[in-house]
């Protein structure tokens, strides 16, 4: 940069970093950390208190964005927040807002229908039905029938208040006054697929949350909880339980062929149990054991659920095993401890796959990079188009979606100790572990290998998530040395470069500052260090992200193939509900699972974050084609972009490739997750640039 500019450089950071005074206004361009101290509202009474995440060993959290607004009454730590009207309003940096197609599409729907108008006015519709829904054909009607809305003016209250063209045909009333949803794709096919084991087993390679399955190492599964503090928490299950149903196997032999996996939610969940199961949730830690068969395929072998002790905590866990049945009570109860795993899991995916792990870690890194690099430099400009509306994105949900009370508490299994567990998880949080290639190896489900591609060999060869995956990640990477390596010749170069070590050095101690005496932080010191980190925020800010988001709706838009919240234990011999088992097991299940109004609630707040904005920017694109005037890197984007298009046509053939059972399944839903491009709407598939809904 000629030298005379070098002072407006300077002044604009300054500009953007802000004083740290005040409340920002929808004009200001700051860019400034806070904790997340806005998510309660002890004002309004002690049940919305909640407790500060950032900034203590307890709840470490990474930063989020300042606002600066004043404190409230009843508590001078916690924030003011704004009104449920103005949630528009709330401040993110100018240049941060959502574009006008997308603050039109996306988020009148979200605030108007489903805040202000959904939630109330189908409280009292779900009260004259008891909140629950009789049959599952009930909960078709949902998609094929609609939800009858009283006429009126109740009706009228929530149509007027939504003009635009786009809720009206998500309301698709066609005069009828019904609420209707769009068809899942994991029932567009079938309507019972879903609860075949095989289809259970698959959605964990290609599934909405294909990050949490592991290598079974040691049988029994052990436990990692203190035992002063929690007991015996190690597992239940005997080789008795899974012996008969390993094909022909013993199981040692299939620890050491690599056969045996596990789904294990067990101690992430287990110190919070207690607390949950006082509320209208009751639920259980739950283990899953599976066998890699002969065709490539999962089969369930074991579910283990369990509690705390009724007498303490550190007598153990109370935990049942339930084994595998068709038919029957016993084929009702493994549907039922499916049930349980999968509200673990769906609990899971939501507060950390999914908030912890793409949004709230994101955030920081948005922040920083506005505060400490400049316009013009390179790094600025390669991570750019990942960071877009993210915090805007991430404003709106502390609005109306993690707030105490809000969408998130209302609908998934933990309710208000939801964002405290992601804080407690966020304990474990490593940059590197989010590299995928790290990550699969650190579950077992990958080893190094020099003769297979990339020199990674997955031990579950059909693992669509793994598969597509690999090939994004070492297409990013590739894209990111190619460019790094044309502005950084030497590893001096990124130790001499000022704005390039400022970001960094706040990156870890102020955006990220509850983890900055972690000894796995890159140093900055080389070009390896610099062109790793960038491939992990670009990953995960993309392709992560667009794998646990954009199959929330095709996946879980069909509650009952993924179940938010259980409010009934396990029927016990004996009661009156194992005899309503055995009499209409379809009504228990439906009993046992999310509500009705959670439901309609849950998914309509799924569709409209598996939505993509009609305006919404790619991998492999850009928003303006005049974003370097360098022709090398030019060059080497263009071929970022091939190398995409080859990946598209690759899913395509894999997809149709009947050898590999994972990728399309029992319910007939090939896996696009990872499809680089996508057109606007409910697609279940695209990667966007960044964490952008």
């Amino acid at each position: 940069m000629p030298k005379p500019l070098l002072q407006y450089r300077e002044q604009e950071l300054m500009a953007l970093r802000g004083n740290g005074q005040g409340e920002l206004q929808e004009w200001d361009r700051v860019y400034d950390y806070a904790y997340y101290n806005d998510l309660g509202n002890p004002d309004k009474g002690p049940e919305y208190a909640r407790p500060v995440l950032g900034g203590s060993a307890k709840y470490p959290y990474p930063r989020r964005g300042r606002t600066g607004r004043p404190p409230t009454k009843s508590d001078p730590k916690t924030e003011s927040r704004i009104p449920l009207l103005m949630s528009l309003n709330i401040y993110v940096p100018r240049d941060e807002r959502f574009g006008h197609l997308k603050m039109s599409d996306f988020l009148a729907y979200a605030l108007k229908s489903i805040v202000q108008f959904i939630v109330p006015e189908l409280q009292d519709l779900t009260d004259k039905t008891h909140n629950e829904f009789d049959s599952l054909e009930d909960v078709l009607e949902l998609y094929y029938g609609g939800v009858k809305l009283p006429s009126g003016p109740l009706r009228d209250n929530i149509i007027n208040n939504i003009p635009l063209e786009m809720l009206k045909e998500i309301f698709r009333t066609d005069g009828a006054q019904l609420l209707k949803f769009p068809v899942p794709r994991v029932i567009q096919d079938s309507k019972t697929a879903w609860r075949t084991d095989e289809e259970f087993a698959r959605e964990m390679l290609a599934g909405v949350n294909p990050v949490i399955i592991r290598l079974l190492q040691e049988f029994p599964p052990t436990s990692n909880l203190d035992p002063k503090v929690y007991g015996n928490q190690n597992s239940a299950i005997t080789k008795e339980h899974i012996e008969h149903n390993l094909e022909g196997l013993t199981v040692e032999e299939a620890l050491r062929t690599n056969r045996l996996f596990i789904l294990d939610h067990h101690d992430s969940l287990m110190p919070y149990l207690r607390r949950i199961n006082t509320t209208t949730t009751k639920t259980y830690a739950s283990r899953t054991i599976l066998l890699l068969r002969n065709d490539g395929t999962l089969k369930p072998l074991v579910i283990e659920l369990s509690l705390p002790h009724p007498n303490g905590d550190q007598l153990g866990a109370v935990s049942k095993v339930y084994t595998p049945a068709e038919h029957g009570v016993e084929g009702s109860i493994w549907q039922l401890a499916k049930a349980y795993v999968a509200v673990n899991d769906s609990g899971v995916h939501q507060l950390i796959s999914h908030w912890l792990n793409t949004h709230a870690t994101m955030e920081p890194f948005v922040i920083a990079t506005n505060r400490q690099l400049s316009v013009v430099h390179p790094i600025y400009k390669l991570l750019y188009p990942h960071f877009r509306d993210t915090m805007n994105i991430n404003a709106f949900a502390r609005q109306i979606l993690i707030n105490g009370g809000g969408v998130l508490e209302l609908t998934v299994f933990p309710g208000k100790y939801a964002m405290e567990m992601s804080s407690v998880i966020y304990k474990s949080w490593n940059l590197l572990d989010q590299a995928l290639p790290r990550d699969l190896k650190k579950r077992g489900v990958a080893v190094d290998d020099k003769s297979s591609p990339n020199g990674l060999r997955l031990l579950i060869k059909d693992y669509p998530y793994a598969v597509d995956g690999l090939e994004i990640w070492f297409a990013i990477e590739k894209w990111v040395r190619d460019y790094c390596s044309f502005y950084y010749k030497t590893d001096e170069m990124v130790q001499q470069d000022p704005e390039l070590q400022a970001w960094w050095k706040e990156l870890r101690e102020e955006a990220h500052g509850d983890k900055k005496d972690e000894p796995w932080w890159p140093k900055m010191q080389t070009r390896e260090e610099l062109i790793n980190s960038c491939t992990i925020i670009i990953w995960v800010a993309s392709a992560l992200h667009a794998a646990v988001n954009f199959g929330q709706y095709p996946y879980a838009g069909y509650l009952p193939n993924r179940p938010t919240i259980s409010r009934r234990f396990m029927p016990e011999k004996g009661t009156s509900e194992y005899t309503e088992l055995e009499s209409n097991p379809d009504k228990v299940f439906l009993k046992t699972i999310t509500a009705q109004l959670q439901t309609l609630l849950g998914i309509s707040l799924i569709e409209i974050l598996s939505r993509h904005s009609s305006d919404e920017v790619y991998l492999g694109q850009r928003a303006s084609p005049e974003w370097t005037s360098d022709e090398t890197p030019l060059a080497a984007f263009d071929e970022f972009g091939k190398r995409l298009t080859g990946i598209e046509e690759r899913i395509v053939e894999m997809n149709n490739d009947e050898q590999l059972k994972n990728r399309v399944g029992p319910v007939n839903m090939p896996y696009t997750l990872l499809y680089p491009t996508s057109e606007g709407g409910l697609t279940g598939k695209g990667i966007p640039n960044s964490v952008s809904i």
